[in-house]
């Protein structure tokens, strides 16, 4: 299976890289991951709501170019549907018996994801109604994902 993280923005701070990089090696066991990071455009104080839609769609751009049309697209979305970490697993699973073992999970920038990246999506997932910086998102994913594949594989880790 083929697991790709496109997410917008790079990662500064020393402690997100080092559970990103620990996360990653835990996943190499059971798949092959990707991550890809598109440039983030930064957003002016006080931007516009015109500004902010240019921006989004700006970073959508970036987003599509790296989403290949045999993916099956994951957009993480606070208005998404919200899954058990035993209902993420099951839907991984699903993908990889019905063939689609490219899955892609899109994570936008500090304003969200562009609607055409969302018209593009599969499935919008939702992991709370709360805002959460998108540097920890990717974390959080991550985790998620493993625990996914340990709960497929019927390996202890989930309680």
């Amino acid at each position: 299976m083929n697991i790709s993280i496109i997410c917008v923005g790079k990662i500064k701070e020393k402690f997100y890289r080092e559970a990103i990089g620990e996360y990653s090696k835990r996943l190499s066991r059971y798949c092959k991951l990707d991550i890809v990071e598109v440039a983030d455009e930064k957003t002016p104080d006080n931007a516009s709501d015109k500004e902010e839609l240019q921006i989004k769609e700006k970073e959508g751009e970036g987003i599509l170019k790296n989403i290949k049309d045999n993916i099956y697209v994951i957009a993480m979305d606070i208005k998404g549907e919200m899954l058990t970490s035993e209902l993420l697993a099951g839907k991984i699973k699903d993908l990889g018996v019905s063939g689609d073992s490219n899955i892609a999970f899109v994570i936008g920038g500090s304003l969200g994801l562009s609607k055409k990246v969302l018209d593009r999506a599969d499935f919008k997932l939702s992991f709370s109604r709360m805002t959460f910086p998108h540097q920890l998102f990717r974390v959080m994913i991550l985790e998620q994902v493993y625990r996914g594949f340990r709960i497929n594989a019927g390996e202890p880790y989930h309680k």
